[in-house]
């Protein structure tokens, strides 16, 4: 008697928030030399995830393409349904963002750098952080979060415009190849990075790092095809006219 293949399970798509198109200051005069000079940028609205894409939603994906599974996808300090996933490449997080606008019929994609740090600047471009100048360990139950991984995502107040996580919890990968001294030549309107390098961007904080939270303006990177435990990532979506 044949065995019933299972059926797949179906994309999750994931809460955007929109973020109007306008001016903000990318940078930070007093941050490390790779977020200087402090410049003007504009960018047109475009849409970003409220949250970072989570294992419940990678689960479909990998379901529905036999894709390799991530590192520490069987590790119970990651794989909470509602945690981010970890241990994706780049590469993994742009296959993941082409099947989820395959399934949808929306075109998502990896945010580029200055969307991703005017979307954590909530509006207010010269805070440190998404939430102000505060420092982050005056956060709520700040001594207690991030113990052995990441924590599930929105468990705590969003910033200004509506998105959770924006600096904390894991590096999130970027679109664009990283040059430390890119804002020196970078265009005034949706500056989408260099055309090639040998590293890609990613922005935000880490759970394994002695300081957790990163500022709106703090820049990372590593190559494309590595894989790290606090490495995840979120979504963008431009939107139809």
């Amino acid at each position: 008697m044949a065995t019933a293949t299972p059926p797949l399970l179906e994309a999750i798509e994931p809460l955007m928030v929109r973020v109007p198109e306008g001016w903000f200051w990318m940078g930070c005069g007093s941050g490390r030399d790779d977020e200087k000079p402090v410049h003007r940028v504009w960018t047109d609205s475009f849409e970003l995830a409220a949250h970072q894409v989570t294992n419940e939603n990678y689960v479909c994906f990998l379901a529905a393409t036999r894709h390799r599974q991530p590192l520490c996808w069987s590790d119970p300090h990651f794989n909470h349904p509602k945690m981010p996933v970890v241990g994706v490449s780049w590469h993994d997080a742009v296959a993941y963002c082409d099947w989820l606008s395959r399934s949808t019929g929306k075109l998502y994609r990896l945010p580029t750098e200055a969307e991703w740090e005017r979307a954590a600047r909530g509006g207010a471009d010269h805070s440190l952080y998404s939430w102000g100048d505060a420092p982050p360990e005056q956060l709520p139950d700040y001594a207690a979060r991030w113990k052995f991984g990441p924590e599930p995502v929105g468990a705590y107040p969003p910033n200004a415009y509506g998105f959770f996580n924006l600096g904390d919890n894991v590096h999130e990968w970027c679109f664009d190849w990283y040059d430390p001294g890119y804002y020196a030549c970078s265009p005034e309107a949706n500056p989408r990075g260099p055309a090639t390098g040998s590293r890609r961007a990613s922005r935000g904080g880490s759970w394994r790092h002695h300081v957790k939270v990163s500022r709106a303006a703090a820049r990372s990177s590593i190559p494309p095809e590595f894989q790290y435990a606090d490495y995840g990532f979120r979504v963008a979506r431009s939107p139809i006219p």
